[in-house]
């Protein structure tokens, strides 16, 4: 296969417009592990290590903009306290080796519905930046995930960063593996507390085609939640109910159906319970 290596995102994009079918790769860790088990045999890999932009956050208009090429590590350690559900996610993948290669850029591109990433940005309404030659667009996380590792990337765009709003309120992730380290999901739960708004985000993965959000769930919240009052145990049951209802999983090697319906129910109901008594410490102190 071809290798190709751009020193600058506009030389990025142009290559990647000229050669479609073009892998970008940075940490390589989903990468390569396709390629040496001969998964997948791409025309020309795209290594984007040498591309400054991509390895950059910023604040911008109250929102985080972070790079594309921004490490696991790096978002644990300096955006740790601002994106805590993304945080908590980036914790959990791998090794410290994966975590200091493996990035959210690369969790969108492969867009594995087992990606540790997806949830939290599901629950806080990240915002995916994608571009191509003939320009930018702002992708809404909910709006990404297609179907089984396909995006809503066209075949000449390359994600840029993606844009998270500091939490303003507690957040939680949690994951069920088959051993407590170096594991992919059997599955995944993400909560994030919205108190301005009056409303919870959710974020499910490993449990569905695609990463997303249980709708039910976060509709029945905004209408039974009372904010100034202890979390009332029939509300935390439905919601349960209601988050393993969203999810489509299957039976595989790692877990079966009724098993991850199982566990997003408690998960959903640990997390959320977490969530809501950090807001009435905060509330009370």
């Amino acid at each position: 296969m071809d290798f190709l290596r751009p020193s600058s995102w506009d030389e990025a994009l142009a290559m990647k417009a000229a050669t479609p079918g073009a892998v970008p790769i940075q940490g390589g860790t989903d990468v390569m592990v396709e390629i040496n088990f001969d998964v997948h045999r791409p025309a020309a890999l795209l290594d984007l290590n040498k591309v400054p932009e991509l390895f950059t956050w910023e604040r911008v208009d109250g929102s985080y903009r972070v790079g594309a090429g921004v490490p696991y590590v790096q978002i644990i350690a300096e955006l740790g306290h601002e994106l805590p559900g993304l945080a908590q996610a980036a914790r959990t993948v791998g090794s410290p080796q994966i975590r200091n290669r493996g990035t959210v850029g690369g969790n969108l591109g492969s867009a594995s519905p087992a990606g540790d990433s997806h949830p939290p940005l599901l629950a806080a309404d990240a915002i995916i930046e994608v571009a191509s030659p003939a320009g930018t667009r702002m992708i809404p996380a909910h709006e990404f995930y297609l179907g089984v590792k396909k995006s809503a990337l066209r075949p000449d765009e390359l994600i840029r960063a993606f844009w998270m709003k500091p939490a303003d309120g507690p957040q939680y992730f949690s994951k069920v593996g088959t051993r407590n380290a170096m594991v992919i999901a059997v599955c995944s739960f993400a909560v994030a507390l919205h108190p301005s708004e009056r409303r919870v985000g959710t974020g499910i993965g490993s449990a569905a085609p695609t990463p997303r959000r249980a709708l039910e769930a976060e509709e029945f919240l905004a209408g039974s939640l009372d904010w100034g009052a202890r979390m009332d145990p029939e509300v935390l049951r439905r919601f349960g109910e209601l988050v393993a209802a969203a999810a489509s999983p299957i039976d595989d090697v790692r877990g079966t159906a009724d098993y991850r319906r199982h566990a997003l129910a408690v998960m959903a109901r640990r997390t959320l319970t977490w969530a809501w008594n950090d807001y009435r410490k905060v509330r009370a102190a």
